[in-house]
């Protein structure tokens, strides 16, 4: 973990944390809770997860809700109810410089973000 990452996680109270539902995800996450547990151990006692936000999830694949279903096991109420799913929209807001609340208020990726509170 670089510097900056360290001295941003040694300053904050809280973490949240986007998700993509994919298997690699997996095992950064568990490389950043082991990394979170470290820094409060060492220099910030109070730096906790506040939640986490699963991303990029596709209805389609039997993976993604195995993601989902092992981080909410795993995690309980730390994981937020709403999900972001995988979206053309999505993906092209960052080009266009927007977020996609802005780029696209009505497509698929925007209604979780828009409609419902997050826990």
């Amino acid at each position: 973990m670089n510097l900056l990452t360290v001295n941003a996680l040694a300053a904050a109270d809280a973490v949240l944390v986007p998700l993509q539902c994919e298997f690699f995800a997996l095992e950064g996450l568990a490389q950043l809770l082991s990394t979170v547990e470290e820094i409060r151990g060492r220099l910030n006692p109070k730096l906790h997860i506040h939640g986490v936000v699963l991303t990029m999830y596709d209805q389609r694949t039997a993976l993604s809700d195995q993601v989902v279903d092992d981080v909410r096991r795993v995690l309980g109420d730390k994981v937020y109810s709403t999900v972001i799913p995988r979206n053309v929209r999505v993906a092209e807001s960052p080009s266009h410089g927007k977020p996609v609340l802005l780029y696209d208020y009505r497509c698929a990726g925007s209604q979780p973000i828009s409609s419902s509170p997050p826990r």
